[in-house]
């Protein structure tokens, strides 16, 4: 008999990903020209990774120098903490923009990270993903509730009770239906 292979992708990475927008900062050899500095935001990371947006290609297996700055933790005496290490370009993909722009979606993997650096990353994205745990098992906030003013009501005057002229006069006495 034969064994059906799961049609679902498996997760090949060993280490948690978090999503998180971390300013950094990735240099290296566009092209195998000169070398480039290029600004940018991560998209989400890891222990072992980084995948952000470049503004240049970076060739696959190319060596970079990455510095990432971590916002302050809790518990960590200081503000921000920068992360700086040696990273290999592992996926280097064009975007669709605009024809004047090409934007590329850059992933790189960790190759030279202490371990000091390495605990500190990884109480980050613990943190970020306990942080989204919560966010998702909160209750959703309910919806304020407005109260609407009731109309005023209208006040009776002589004016509106009156009837109108076409209508037939009753004379004293008379019954109502009967002429």
């Amino acid at each position: 008999m034969a064994v059906k292979k799961s049609t679902r992708s498996r997760e090949r990475r060993a280490s948690m990903r978090v999503d998180a927008r971390l300013s950094m900062r990735v240099e290296g050899a566009p092209d195998g020209g000169a070398s480039a500095q290029i600004v940018t935001e991560s998209q989400n990371i890891s222990t072992s990774g980084v995948y952000c947006y470049s503004s240049h290609f970076l060739p696959p297996l190319s060596k970079v120098q990455l510095t990432i700055v971590l916002p302050k933790l809790p518990g960590h005496a200081h503000s921000q903490e920068l992360i700086k290490c040696e990273g290999i370009v592992v996926r280097c993909e064009a975007l669709a923009q605009r024809r004047s722009e090409t934007s590329y979606q850059l992933a790189c993997m960790f190759s030279s990270l202490d371990t000091p650096k390495q605990e500190l990353l990884e109480e980050f994205v613990t943190w970020r993903n306990l942080q989204a745990l919560r966010a998702a098992l909160a209750p959703a906030p309910r919806p304020k509730r407005t109260t609407r003013k009731k109309p005023a009501a209208k006040r009776v005057t002589a004016s509106t009770t009156r009837k109108p002229a076409h209508a037939p006069k009753r004379t004293r006495g008379a019954k109502r239906g009967s002429r």
